[in-house]
């Protein structure tokens, strides 16, 4: 992987932009973002896929593979994320020409300009709450500029261009890129320590979050529940700042939280109390949403008007989303690749699933998370699914370490007969088949490439109802 050197200057103009791994949801959504711009736009992935179709449909030049011979004449700006490799050809021959090579933080960075932005930050949670903010400020009537990390379900895209000042981001903490921008509000979701490879120890993580609100220029709006956060709110000297949470104290108070199904609650903010209901489930996005709307008040909307503009999200791509139902038996996926992420994700199944088991189709992410969590792994598997089908790990942009695999998960289980480790796919969906029965959520879990396998999942699903 490349680290992000943000000292490299940002080019003032930029006329043609070549995105290194363009396919992404991300850098895919930045390159959309300089084509409204006017901008040309070139681009490679390793893998052919919708977002390369779509980019090139609108007219930029987008190839399959990673060769020198992509890298444009007339580029002027090389765009790269961190997980490509110092060796990739583009990058190098970029390097070769002078051209100005700078990370996707940057050249998002350059997108902002100067305009009002919301920052949205955490371990956890920052996807959903950035789809929510994004939701109720066009529900409210504005048309925000939005760079999230994942597909906003019901608008279809992960970010887009808005007539609005306003800019929405989600921002990025296991780089440090989070750092670069210049936020107007900020929103921390919560401070589980995580990244550690980067940050290289939990007091520099909590450090980087304290630094991160600290430069909010109007606000900063914080969990009052996590253990982190409020760690991070004692160390803030920031003139304005909104907590959120079931906590007592917290300036917008979550209470009354019914999971049986969509989730409800009641927020409190001054003394005024509204019920709310969403169309998500899970008591985690009781509150996300109370995050969403503490942003919304410091941006100067009232608490009725913001949480039924926040009600209207319905979710995004890759959290807790169905794919599909075979013998009876419903298939999700789920982006969920932390400890604390799983168990939310799990824990809201829970609530939906009534006398159906739940079945979690794990694929850990990174050596070195796996290698630093996989108690808490197993802990949280163990104690929130049903059954755990586990598969390897999904090295993403590290070299394998030796041991560290999904055995190393399973192996952790108090009770081995509740995991089964199968890193074949067909191997594990076929498993997966015949462990699930009519009523079951099959769910996986992950940020790698775990969703590929839901076809072979429905497929074994479906040939073992063929062969009863």
């Amino acid at each position: 992987m490349i680290r992000p050197d943000l000292s490299l200057p940002i080019p003032e103009d930029i006329s043609a932009a070549h995105f290194i791994g363009i396919g992404g949801s991300g850098m895919s959504g930045l390159a959309g973002m300089f084509l409204d711009r006017g901008i040309r736009v070139s681009g490679s992935d390793r893998a052919d896929g919708a977002a390369l179709r779509a980019l090139a449909a609108r007219g930029a030049d987008v190839h399959v593979g990673h060769d020198a011979a992509h890298l444009p004449d007339d580029a002027d700006t090389v765009i790269h994320t961190g997980a490509i490799w110092p060796e990739n050809p583009e990058f190098l021959l970029a390097k070769e020409r002078g051209l100005h090579v700078i990370h996707r933080s940057q050249a998002l960075h350059w997108l902002i300009g100067g305009r009002r932005l919301v920052s949205v930050a955490g371990a956890h949670g920052k996807t959903t709450s950035t789809g929510m903010i994004v939701t109720a400020l066009r529900a409210l009537g504005t048309a925000p500029t939005f760079v999230n990390g994942g597909v906003i379900a019901d608008l279809g895209v992960s970010s887009a261009t808005g007539s609005d000042e306003l800019f929405v981001i989600e921002a990025d903490e296991s780089d440090g890129t989070f750092l670069l921008y210049d936020t107007s509000v900020a929103l921390i979701t919560n401070v589980d320590p995580d990244h550690l490879d980067h940050w290289e120890s939990r007091d520099a993580f909590y450090d980087g979050f304290v630094r991160f609100g600290d430069a909010a220029r109007e606000a900063v709006v914080i969990s009052a529940d996590d253990a982190g956060a409020r760690r991070v709110t004692a160390a803030l000297d920031h003139p304005t700042v909104v907590t959120f949470g079931e906590d007592a104290a917290a300036h917008v108070r979550v209470s009354d939280i019914v999971t049986d199904g969509p989730v409800s609650f009641t927020l409190t903010h001054d003394g005024v109390s509204v019920p709310g209901r969403l169309a998500v489930p899970g008591a985690h996005n009781a509150i996300n949403a109370a995050g969403a709307v503490a942003v919304l008040l410091t941006l100067g909307y009232a608490l009725e008007p913001a949480l039924r503009a926040v009600e209207g999200f319905g979710g995004t791509v890759r959290r807790f989303e169905l794919h599909g139902v075979e013998r009876g038996v419903s298939v999700y996926d789920d982006y969920a690749h932390h400890p604390t992420e799983v168990a939310a994700a799990l824990a809201a199944a829970r609530t939906v699933v009534g006398e159906g088991r739940i079945i979690a189709i794990q694929q850990p992410h990174t050596y070195s998370r796996t290698q630093e969590m996989y108690r808490e792994f197993a802990e949280v598997l163990e104690q929130y699914a049903d059954h755990t089908v586990m598969l390897d790990v999904y090295g993403a942009r590290e070299d394998p370490v030796p041991g560290v695999t999904g055995e190393l998960v399973s192996g952790a289980f108090r009770d081995p007969a509740k995991v089964h480790f199968v890193p074949d796919w067909q191997a594990a969906a076929d498993y997966t088949a015949t462990v699930a029965r009519a009523g079951d959520y099959v769910i996986t879990l992950g940020c790698g490439n775990v969703y590929q396998i839901i076809p072979q999942v429905l497929g074994a699903l479906s040939a073992t109802k063929a062969e009863a």
